[in-house]
């Protein structure tokens, strides 16, 4: 256990915080596992083993960036365009990284880098919402990662192996189940007209950067900005 003196109050790392986390992140790693299958589905399409499929699950565990790696896969694959791309549909993380630091800073390596693996969306978002609300469990990302990841990979897994049944996953409703997802954390992250600025910028930017420019930079635009307004507010 570790705390200072910025009000935040002490970290633990804990078999508890990591079951809380688990037990809290079932439902949304559910839902991620609609979008598992519509990515086993797409990586059948595209060429990939179950096998293979299942292994890039495990080891990436990055949706979107699987989605447009498969998406651009070719004989022979074009590898420059692929990490270019996912790098850029990734570095959002980098904010994500940096808004767990003041928590995660007190943490061990092992623990804090560890659990950095199943930094996602979905989970990101469920962490600081547990973590600002004076929980102080620094396990709970861990813990919702792992129940994201077994839905994730075994939802690959479906998805691969009945692909060719499956055929257009959009004529099921699958292609919404990401979008979903977001709005009801989106909810849950709201916090009153106070941080409207922010949210209602990071969303016009986006828009306008998805129109002008081709790729996902829109992510990384929509972030930088929002996150940008919502400093230069609270340090009023």
């Amino acid at each position: 256990m570790t705390s200072d003196s910025d009000g935040r109050g002490a970290v633990t790392f804990s078999a508890a915080g990591a079951r809380e986390g688990f037990r809290r992140c079932l439902p949304v790693a559910a839902g991620v596992g609609g979008y598992g299958l519509v990515f086993g589905v797409v990586a059948r399409q595209a060429g990939l083993s179950t096998a293979e499929a299942a292994l890039m699950s495990a080891t990436v565990f990055a949706g979107a960036a699987q989605l447009i790696a498969v998406e651009l896969w070719a004989d022979p694959i074009p590898v420059v365009a692929v990490l270019t791309t996912v790098a850029v549909v990734n570095a959002r993380y980098v904010l994500m990284g940096a808004a767990l630091r003041p928590w995660f800073a007190r943490l061990g390596l092992r623990e804090a880098y560890g659990s950095m693996f199943f930094l996602i969306d979905e989970t990101w978002a469920l962490a600081m919402g547990d973590l600002t609300e004076g929980s102080g469990r620094g396990a709970f990302l861990l813990g919702s990662g792992v129940a994201v990841w077994l839905f994730w990979v075994a939802a690959t897994v479906v998805g691969a192996s009945v692909g060719a049944a499956i055929g257009d996953p959009s004529q099921y409703g699958l292609d919404f189940v990401l979008p979903a997802i977001f709005l009801a954390i989106a909810t849950e992250l709201w916090d009153g007209k106070a941080t409207l600025l922010p949210w209602a910028v990071a969303f016009l930017v986006a828009v306008v950067t998805a129109d002008v420019f081709p790729g996902r930079w829109y992510i990384l635009a929509g972030g930088i900005a929002g996150s940008l307004v919502e400093v230069i507010r609270v340090s009023r």
